[in-house]
């Protein structure tokens, strides 16, 4: 029974059910991104392309072709789900800058 509850204190030290909660909450925000990416943001760009077809776009250099369509698609996922968690981080903190006044 001691590592019952061992476990239980571990649990509870580290909030790992709030963390369990908070990564499935950003696995579900990542793919909302990368729809909003795929689906509205990226046919906008793909009007700038000549062929349209942003995710085909390559950069030959020699025998190398670098993927700059799907590269340009990843940096626009990452900047928005990094400028979300920053407003979230900022919502959190406003209201525990609050909380401490």
């Amino acid at each position: 029974m001691k590592i019952i509850s061992e476990f239980k204190l571990f649990l509870e030290k580290y909030q790992v059910l709030g963390l369990a909660v908070a990564f499935i909450i950003g696995l579900a925000s990542s793919k909302l991104v990368t729809a909003l990416v795929n689906d509205l943001i990226m046919p906008l760009v793909g009007l700038l392309v000549p062929n349209g077809d942003w995710r085909s776009a390559v950069i030959e250099i020699g025998s190398a072709k670098l993927l700059i369509g799907d590269f340009i698609g990843a940096l626009i996922d990452f900047l928005i789900i990094a400028l979300v968690v920053f407003a979230m981080v900022k919502f959190i903190m406003r209201e525990d800058a609050t909380m401490k006044r």
